[in-house]
């Protein structure tokens, strides 16, 4: 087997770019080498069945916070394109729901990306006043996911 050096500068990049990104695995291939980096998430010890979803009620939804969601001061937006889980299973119990007092760091949903669940938390805490998505919906980079007020 030939010698592998491993680019340590290559590694911190893609490690940061992680960071940037909320995803929770990145590879990178030149050639015969692969380097992957990955960092473990508490969406990994949640155990989602993949079970099919036959139309998933959403979630009951408040009164709009605001005219347009996107510039709202406690809008959350989706880190990433995938599919949004309000519950750690399906027909599960939400995460949050209108009207729920969320402390800063707590889970609020997941989103799916390349079948790796990535838990979204609360930016800050608050109350949720609107729930923007409902179960099993794709969800675009950027999209409001939910307000907190």
């Amino acid at each position: 087997m030939a010698s592998f050096d491993i680019d340590g500068d290559l590694v911190r990049k893609l490690a940061d770019l992680l960071r940037e990104t909320g995803l929770s695995e990145i590879e990178f291939a030149e050639g015969e080498k692969r380097i992957r980096v990955t960092r473990p998430t508490a969406a990994q010890t949640v155990a989602v069945q993949a079970a099919p979803v036959l139309a998933a009620a959403p979630v009951a939804v408040a009164a709009p916070a605001a005219a347009k969601p996107a510039s709202h001061p406690g809008a959350v937006t989706s880190p990433m394109v995938g599919t949004a889980y309000l519950a750690a299973e399906p027909g599960g119990t939400p995460f949050v729901r209108p009207g729920d007092v969320v402390k800063a760091g707590q889970t609020i949903m997941i989103i799916e990306a390349m079948k790796v669940m990535n838990p979204i938390k609360a930016p800050r805490g608050g109350t949720v006043a609107e729930v923007l998505v409902s179960d099993a919906q794709p969800v675009e980079f950027g999209e409001v996911l939910l307000i907190i007020e």
